[in-house]
């Protein structure tokens, strides 16, 4: 992904593998922040109270990421959940993978394979959405100018947000963060003033 864009959940999916009589849900969901996800979090323990474990991970936009394996040996279990959102390319996602215990023990091996299967597993059935990084631009438009900053408008790129029709047109856009240089050029070409924000 570039610097500006990248992929992200648009909804939730859960997907069940079972290992050993072991049974392992996993589930993932979109985030909007850390406390987003421990709410989440918490609904799930709730809801599946009986578990054994609930082991998670969670990777946001901009580097931040956490795991833990909530019981299990170190190391088995939030880490390769956290590996499998990575392998999946996906950020501002959390995963949790609830565990019910069915009495043959894994290993340290056979449980990172199991939780990094189930946390890929969901994952594959995640639906996802473009994001896009944006500077927003104000531009004050003269009627004789309104063609010239239409043909300017190039979504997802260029986005025209806003426009207000007075006696000095304003329009709003969200430029991508790669492009924001390049089209504040343009409109110094242009003549056409505006500001960022």
């Amino acid at each position: 992904m570039s610097a500006d864009h990248y992929r992200a959940p648009s909804s939730s999916a859960e997907a069940r593998v079972k290992i050993e009589r072991s049974e392992f849900l996993g589930i993932a969901f979109p985030i909007a922040s850390e406390e987003s996800f421990f709410e989440r979090l918490l609904k799930i323990e709730k809801q599946y109270f009986d578990a054994t474990h609930h082991c998670w991970a969670f990777r946001a936009w901009g580097g931040r990421s956490r795991s833990a394996d909530a019981g299990e040996p170190s190391g088995s279990a939030g880490k390769p959940i956290l590996s499998a959102i990575e392998g999946a390319d996906v950020y501002d996602c959390g995963v949790v993978v609830v565990r019910w215990y069915g009495g043959i023990k894994l290993g340290t091996g056979g449980l990172s394979r199991a939780y990094r299967d189930a946390a890929a597993a969901a994952l594959r059935e995640l639906p996802l959405e473009d994001r896009y990084l944006y500077r927003r631009f104000e531009l004050e438009v003269p009627f004789d100018a309104l063609n010239t900053v239409y043909r300017l408008v190039s979504p997802p790129d260029v986005v025209l947000v806003e426009e207000i029709f007075a006696e000095k047109n304003t329009f709003r856009f969200d430029v991508r963060e790669s492009l924001a240089s390049r089209f504040g050029s343009t409109l110094t070409e242009k003549r056409i003033a505006f500001r960022e924000r």
